[in-house]
């Protein structure tokens, strides 16, 4: 295995290099910290893909490494016997994407594989209902999602619609690794390949297949519209691929008074307008709420630059905006999701959702209010999906309710395997709608919902470890903790310690020893004497160890000394 160095020189002498890339490479010469951290070590390939920063290297982004990537895709493929079935490629708004996409889709092509592609950006959750629409074996999706704009990413699907099984990512690590990075052989002429018929262009005529899926998963079809005369809401996609569907589908079900950002609502890979285009982040509805506050709106709706994340704002009885955050809006839409469809008799026998294990416990006390069965799962939304597919192949398909992450990540309907910013954002309108009639914001139907379950309070700690030895920092914390369990958050005992690595639980109090009945993966997971819960995992797609902390209370004052209380022991644990 060569070193950094010699990786380098081999990039900085290959012809197949443009000079501009060259000039790249001839920039860091002196550098020695940047050359190791772009050519030490490749791009790992795991269950989420890749994603890093974009730069020339082995360690990057880009047009090389997402080739040699795709060659691995093309492995799996062809041993599936896939290549008449296809790969579909999507990709958003990020500097580059259009072009790393046409490159997988040159290479796959030149493998004698069939290609669907997009012919303009598109929201991910698009690329997981192509997948299963056109009956490809695989699918590819060129994004970063919220991440800043020097990163791109890679995600990889399979026929389901939902990202590779850690065994099919396994293959593809496997196999990208035997070709050579900067190998241009095999690999097809676009326009020739669009000539030959080998790969398909899609356009708008297969949104339409897409919006009416999304619009089937309406649970009351009229909400918007018995509102419409009053109803306003203002809508920013980030320089993001939903400034098209979105809008379109508020459209569709009823929506008269629809503003949008203007200086967001261009496609930009270099988001001008906000430091990160993660709809995670207050500072990225600032121009929203200007133009909410115009125009007397009682929501804002934001979406990632993918289109499968979305945030919301809600006014509050002072006429102030609030965040609902991704915990909030998972329990919101779960009891409207619930009680709708109980009301108007589309709630079936065998009701089911599911959410990840770092999301809120409320979700327990409403699903367990309401009969209706509540599947928790690691995070990443393929395991959501798995759900969904196990359930579909013991002939039960017409119970899901929801599955959503913390992240701000929702699916209502299963016609896709990834979280759905448009569907997302056409049901918070529907709910919005909804109690809107009553004469409340989504900030009234929260507080009612902790008036009824108690208080519920999530938080995230994120600790960011950058560079090379950021990397072995991260490994050394998450290995200190297996070998030194903490006894204690906040001056409450640790009940039970959960090693998803391991597979088991510890109940610390007993001692007997349970598995935790989900995958393996890296992940460390504590229950309180009190029921609240600290997890601690890396983060699978940036540079830093993720502490979530999971409390509940009678009173917010309580809450809020319990959450400081666990976040000052959080951080001490990973001082190492």
């Amino acid at each position: 295995m060569k070193n950094y160095q010699e990786n380098y020189e081999l990039w900085l002498n290959s012809p197949v290099l443009s000079e501009d890339e060259r000039e790249q490479l001839r920039s860091i010469a002196d550098n020695e910290e940047l050359k190791e951290l772009r050519f030490a070590a490749p791009m790992d390939f795991g269950t989420a893909g890749l994603r890093s920063t974009m730069y020339m290297g082995i360690g990057c982004m880009n047009i090389y490494t997402v080739m040699q990537t795709t060659r691995g895709i093309a492995a799996l493929v062809k041993a599936e016997g896939g290549e008449s079935r296809g790969v579909a490629i999507a990709y958003d708004s990020r500097n580059n994407s259009r072009e790393f996409a046409e490159a997988s889709a040159r290479v796959l092509a030149g493998a004698g594989i069939k290609v669907y592609i997009f012919d303009d950006i598109r929201p991910t959750p698009e690329l997981s209902y192509a997948v299963r629409e056109t009956g490809a074996l695989a699918g590819i999706n060129i994004t970063a999602s919220h991440n800043p704009k020097e990163y791109n990413g890679y995600k990889a699907y399979w026929e389901d619609g939902a990202q590779l099984a850690p065994e099919q990512a396994e293959v593809v690590s496997r196999e990208r690794a035997k070709f050579d990075y900067l190998d241009m052989s095999g690999i097809a002429d676009f326009d020739a390949a669009v000539e030959s018929g080998i790969i398909t262009v899609l356009g708008a005529d297969f949104d339409e297949k897409y919006l009416s899926a999304v619009l089937a998963t309406s649970i009351n079809p009229d909400a918007v519209k018995d509102v419409a005369d009053e109803l306003r809401v203002v809508y920013t996609p980030l320089h993001g691929a939903g400034r098209v569907l979105v809008p379109e589908v508020f459209r569709r079900v009823g929506l008269k008074h629809l503003y949008t950002v203007d200086s967001q609502m261009n496609a930009d890979g270099n988001f001008p307008t906000v430091k990160k285009p993660n709809p995670e982040y207050p500072d990225v509805f600032a121009e929203g709420i200007e133009i909410a506050d115009r125009v007397g709106s009682d929501l804002i709706i934001a979406t990632d630059p993918d289109s499968d994340r979305v945030g919301v704002m809600s006014r509050t009885k002072d006429g102030s905006f609030t965040t609902i955050s991704g915990n909030q809006m998972g329990a919101l839409l779960l009891d409207y999701a619930i009680t709708q469809r109980r009301a108007l008799g589309k709630l079936g026998e065998g009701a089911y959702c599911v959410k990840s294990i770092v999301s809120t416990d409320m979700a327990y006390k409403i699903a367990a209010d309401n009969g209706v069965k509540l599947h928790d799962v690691l995070t990443g939304f393929k395991f959501i999906g798995e759900v969904i597919k196990n359930y579909e192949k013991a002939g039960k398909t017409d119970g899901f309710i929801l599955g959503f992450e913390e992240s701000y990540g929702y699916l209502l309907g299963t016609y896709a395997r990834d979280k759905d910013a448009v569907e997302g954002s056409m049901m918070i309108l529907e709910m919005t709608a909804f109690y809107k009639k009553q004469n409340k914001t989504l900030s009234d139907a929260l507080a009612a919902l902790y008036e009824r379950y108690g208080i519920y309070g999530e938080s995230v700690i994120d600790i960011y470890m950058e560079g090379l030895d950021g990397i072995e920092r991260r490994k050394r914390i998450m290995q200190s903790l297996r070998d030194n369990t903490p006894t204690s958050f906040g001056g409450y005992k640790v009940a039970k310690a959960g090693d998803y690595k391991r597979g088991t639980t510890v109940n610390l109090l007993t001692g007997d020893e349970e598995p935790t009945g989900q995958p393996s993966s890296d992940v460390l997971y504590y229950t309180l004497e009190n029921e609240d819960k600290i997890i601690v995992r890396p983060s699978g797609t940036e540079p830093k160890i993720k502490i979530y902390i999971l409390a509940h209370s009678t009173d917010k004052e309580t809450l809020r000394a319990k959450q400081e209380g666990y976040a000052n022991d959080a951080k001490r644990i990973t001082e190492v």
